[in-house]
């Protein structure tokens, strides 16, 4: 008994064996969460830029003038996703060097990254009434102007709605079947993208956090497999 517990503890070949193999373990782990990762930065910027060339919002917002808050939640989603895969790519360069220094560095992207996240995010929500109220604003301006026929046309095609709870001019609104106000598909459309951009969000801040504590697990047991040797 007292040989078995000094090969397992006390034997430096045997101890060298069985950090190095921990360390392997962890190691091609952690290389298959930040593949994931990278691919994971890959679907937020694929949903970035889906949201921002959709047709529907594009033919919503493509003026000159129209209000742009909405498209400035989507730019940081877009630049999120490129920095992920971006970061995602040194973290895995950095696990399979066995670089403390880069995995340090990707701990660090990572958490700015966070931070920049919750400040969007926080933003997006307190101004998620402020992006709906500012395009119902501009439809309501576009049916008032002499040549706004074609934007509030433009908005009766994508929503299928005419006019607003207060206003519904006969001849604009010559469509018995767009009953619904326009106002209310604004709030509805966009509603739904935002929840979409929040979604995104959340799931980015979550696979942030387990990149972060798997960087420094690792990080840790380079070091301590070093220490061994």
């Amino acid at each position: 008994m007292t040989s078995i517990f000094y090969i397992f503890f006390f034997n430096p070949c045997f101890s060298y064996k069985f950090h190095h193999s921990l360390l392997l373990v962890k190691k091609w782990s952690i290389d298959t969460l930040l593949l994931c990762f990278m691919l994971s930065g890959s679907l937020v910027l694929a949903v970035g830029l889906w949201l921002r060339f959709d047709p529907d919002t594009t033919n919503l917002l493509d003026e000159n003038d129209a209000p742009e808050h909405f498209f400035i939640a989507v730019y940081i989603l877009i630049g999120a996703g490129g920095v992920m895969m971006l970061v995602g790519f040194f973290g895995c360069f950095g696990a399979v060097r066995e670089s403390q220094c880069l995995l340090g560095s990707f701990f660090a992207c990572l958490l700015v990254i966070f931070g920049a996240e919750v400040a969007a995010g926080v933003f997006g929500f307190l101004n998620k009434d402020k992006i709906i109220q500012d395009v119902q604003k501009y439809y309501q301006s576009a049916m008032e102007i002499s040549n706004g026929t074609a934007i509030t046309s433009m908005y009766h095609k994508v929503l299928e709605c005419c006019g607003t709870e207060s206003s519904r001019p006969p001849d604009l609104c010559t469509d018995d079947s767009h009953v619904k106000n326009c106002d209310k598909a604004i709030e509805d459309f966009f509603k739904e993208k935002l929840f979409i951009i929040g979604y995104v969000g959340i799931g980015i801040a979550g696979i942030m956090i387990i990149g972060m504590i798997f960087s420094m697990v690792l990080c840790c047991a380079i070091r301590n497999s070093r220490e061994v040797i």
